[in-house]
């Protein structure tokens, strides 16, 4: 009873003269007659106003098989109903009257089924093996299909184009699988369709809803489906996606082809099938773009193709190998690089009516479409396109080049929409590539500045073999400060040095030039180690003085650096170092064993006020020198010290050179992407022969002076130097005797055979001898003088217990023997 409460329907069987005959209890119900009271009476009778004409033969029984009457309540109120009428035959073919169904309007089901019928959604209803059981008139819209055309059939009959889908590569799964789905698990299911309507040439996407239809014993008798079309928003949001992965996918690296390479990549294939992306020579270059005419070009404009992408056989032109493009005059990509604007080529099919099928709502709305879209070009057919947008590559006011977005076998056209979003791609691409076309122009001057200022040779000196290698950080890195040097010294020794300042960039480079150029300066006054880097530190400290800005708000550089100053005596093999914050070096004996170094890095420079400690060793001749900046082992992987060891295993390889070896200790030690500049220097000791080296105690008085020249004279006789024998006894007396006269005892003499023939004279005094001008009657003050004429060098270093004096004669290369 509850049932028909819900939903009272009345039966009435009315004869062929309109007298009602039988009556239903629903009828007692829906009006509150009984049987009684209304069987044998005029059917008219229950009417509120005139019958209708046909009422009741027939009544109803057109496209709509009820009709809507008002009907009067027993009460005296009205009852709106919906009215259909069955005719009734006899077994000869006599009409015997018809049985008249009777439903209170607003109620279940007749509401409901006219809600489900007019629903602006797609509705439907199947059996468990998917057969159509009903449809409503917007889902035979959809499929194109009437209701008598479906009803019975399985879905993958009718519509076979749902068994795929337009997106394999998103693992979409085909929609009557979905439903299917549904059939099977009896679990309701939510999901975003695409598909192509037929006589489309667009893809659309519904948002649908799968769920069973059950009955008292939950027994699953139907599937029902609802769907609505909401592609506008699905286009926008993938729209947006794009954008949003352009956002962090277009720009990473400061690389113009990598920048162009990320471009091309990222609208294919959710948007486009093929990018291509060309590029100014200049821009390649990291220089100014070339002017463009403001009209059509006379001749072809000729660009380098930066990229290149395509969805169909998934080829990747990679970064680096721009190849040359030539856009012949009057061509699309000609006139956008006139022009500035972007253009739209669609090869589309006129339809019915002469109307171009953009698209579902476009060609009703060209308004959308700038001025001149798009362009019908049948010719891109030819081609295998469909449609194909030019954007120019605009930034900052100059243009970098064009891209091209195509559509090759995808059936929907570009529309308006997809024109903004190519232009908004091609503007955050335009202003990545730009900003890298400028990193790499003032990257590329910092790097000539700073290569202009490392040593572009290694001088040539006997004291040790040396390599070296310097390599800046990567493309997304700026300049370091990283530097090494090798400085020839007297007494034939060599000074070794590496260093780094704090930063990058020209500042860093700026810097770097005036510590290096400031070593240099301190090494030829022959200071030792210790002492060079406290000059080396206060030097730091007034440069850091002299860059606080004057005004509020001005920027400063920083400041600060590191350095290793070493000094390597081939006589000796004595090998003297200290350090300012910078890394030990390693040295590898010649059995291949490392010799510890028991010294500590000191404070950095631009500390000031902390001491610096010099270390001296003693080194068998052939060890391995490797200095070396913390870019070569610093890691974020690793800790430093895994990193020294790597070093240390690397430096044990065996190489047929130092320069080999250089090679494979950078292989070795740099990532292919670094952040960091990296400078190494290698060099293998070598000893002086002992038969080289000739000294001699002078005794401090004056006759002793000829004794001292004849020394000299045989031992340049003994090594065969007959030609350098006049020069030599004449810096030997002037030498001599001024250590005698001006100097303290001890006075030693010590001849030093190398590249050049070096004369040095030792005293216990610490003044410093000067050059200085003698006039015409004066007695003394020409020897300095002499001796720097004679020789190709002389100078003064200073020792913990006085002084040497010494000069350089050059020798000549020796001959073929």
């Amino acid at each position: 009873m509850a049932g028909k409460q819900d939903a009272p329907t009345a039966v009435a069987v009315v004869g062929p003269d309109g007298v009602v005959s039988g009556w239903s209890e629903g009828g007692r119900l829906l009006l509150g007659w009984t049987a009684e009271e209304i069987v044998g009476r005029p059917v008219t009778e229950l009417l509120v106003e005139p019958p209708p004409p046909g009422f009741p033969e027939g009544y109803g029984a057109g496209p709509d098989p009820t009709g809507f009457i008002p009907l009067r309540h027993r009460n005296g109120s009205t009852v709106d109903a919906v009215v259909a009428a069955h005719p009734l035959y006899g077994p000869d073919g006599r009409a015997l009257g018809q049985v008249v169904t009777v439903q209170r309007w607003g109620r279940r089901p007749v509401i409901a089924d006219r809600a489900f019928e007019q629903s602006p959604f797609a509705l439907g209803v199947y059996d468990p093996d998917l057969r159509f059981l009903w449809i409503n008139a917007s889902s035979a819209r959809v499929i194109a299909h009437s209701e008598e055309q479906v009803l019975g059939k399985k879905y993958r009959e009718v519509l076979p184009e749902f068994d795929r889908t337009l997106f394999p590569e998103r693992d979409d799964k085909p929609y009557t699988d979905a439903l299917a789905q549904v059939a099977r698990t009896g679990e309701p299911m939510r999901l975003i369709t695409v598909f192509q309507p037929r006589g489309s040439n667009y893809a659309n996407a519904w948002a649908t809803s799968i769920w069973p239809v059950r009955d008292a014993e939950s027994r699953v008798r139907a599937i029902a489906n609802w769907g609505f079309d909401m592609s506008a928003e699905y286009w926008a949001r993938q729209r947006l996606l794009l954008l949003n992965q352009a956002s962090g996918g277009i720009g990473r690296t400061l690389d113009v082809t990598g920048t162009a390479h990320e471009l091309a990549g990222t609208p294919v294939p959710a948007f486009a099938d093929l990018v291509t992306v060309d590029l100014f020579d200049e821009v390649l270059r990291g220089e100014e773009p070339p002017p463009v005419p403001a009209s059509d070009p006379g001749e072809a404009i000729v660009l380098s193709r930066a990229a290149q992408r395509s969805a169909k056989d998934g080829s990747d032109r990679a970064p680096g190998h721009p190849t040359p493009v030539s856009h012949p005059p009057g061509s699309v990509a000609a006139r956008c690089l006139a022009t500035g604007r972007s253009t739209v080529e669609l090869a589309a099919e006129p339809g019915e009516g002469g109307e171009w099928a953009f698209g579902p709502g476009l060609a009703a709305d060209p308004a959308h479409w700038p001025p001149g879209n798009p362009l019908i070009d049948e010719s891109l057919a030819a081609d295998g396109l469909t449609g194909r947008i030019t954007v120019p590559l605009r930034a900052r006011g100059a243009l970098l080049g064009v891209v091209a977005f195509s559509r090759l076998d995808r059936p929907e056209a570009f529309t308006a929409d997809d024109l903004i979003l190519a232009e908004e791609l091609t503007a955050k691409a335009a202003v990545a590539i730009d900003n890298a076309r400028r990193y790499s122009r003032e990257r590329t001057t910092a790097l000539t500045l700073q290569r202009s200022l490392l040593p572009q040779g290694l001088p040539h000196q006997e004291a040790v073999e040396v390599a070296s290698r310097y390599l800046p950080g990567g493309t997304g890195a700026e300049v370091g400060g990283d530097w090494f040097d090798v400085i020839p010294l007297s007494g034939a020794r060599v000074a070794l040095v590496v260093g780094d300042v704090v930063g990058h960039g020209l500042h860093a480079s700026a810097s770097m030039g005036r510590l290096r150029t400031a070593v240099r300066t301190l090494a030829d006054v022959d200071l030792p180690p210790d002492e060079l880097l406290t000059h080396l530190d206060d030097l730091v400290l007034h440069l850091a003085s002299d860059l606080q800005p004057t005004r509020h708000f001005l920027p400063t550089g920083e400041s600060g650096a590191t350095c290793l100053y070493t000094v390597y005596d081939p006589v000796s093999r004595r090998f003297t170092l200290a350090s300012a914050g910078h890394p030990l070096p390693l040295i590898i004996s010649p059995h291949g064993t490392r010799t510890p170094v028991p010294a500590h890095p000191g404070p950095p420079l631009g500390i000031g006020g902390l001491p610096f400690e010099a270390t001296e060793l003693e080194l068998p001749e052939g060890s391995l020198l490797a200095l070396y900046t913390d870019g070569l082992v610093e890691s974020r992987e690793r800790d430093v010290d895994q990193r020294i060891a790597e070093l240390r295993r690397a430096l044990h390889h065996s190489a047929t050179s130092l320069e080999a070896l250089c090679d494979t200790v950078m292989d070795a030690m740099l990532p292919e992407r670094r952040t960091d500049d990296a400078a190494l220097l290698l060099a293998r000791t070598r000893a002086l022969d002992p038969h080289h080296v000739a000294d001699w105690d002078v005794e401090p008085d004056t006759s002793q002076v000829p004794r001292a020249r004849k020394f000299a004279l045989d031992q340049v006789d003994a090594w065969g130097l007959d030609e350098a024998a006049f020069v030599t006894e004449l810096v030997v007396s002037e030498l001599v005797t001024n250590a005698i006269r001006y100097g303290e005892p001890p006075i030693r003499l010590r001849l030093i055979r190398d590249t050049a023939l070096i004369c040095e004279v030792s005293d216990a005094s610490n003044t410093a001898p000067h050059l200085r001008r003698a006039r015409a009657f004066d007695e003394g003050g020409r020897g300095l003088l002499l001796v720097a004429q004679l020789t190709q060098g002389w100078g003064t270093r200073h020792t913990t217990d006085g002084k040497t004096i010494w000069c350089a004669q050059t020798l000549p290369e020796p001959g073929p023997h």
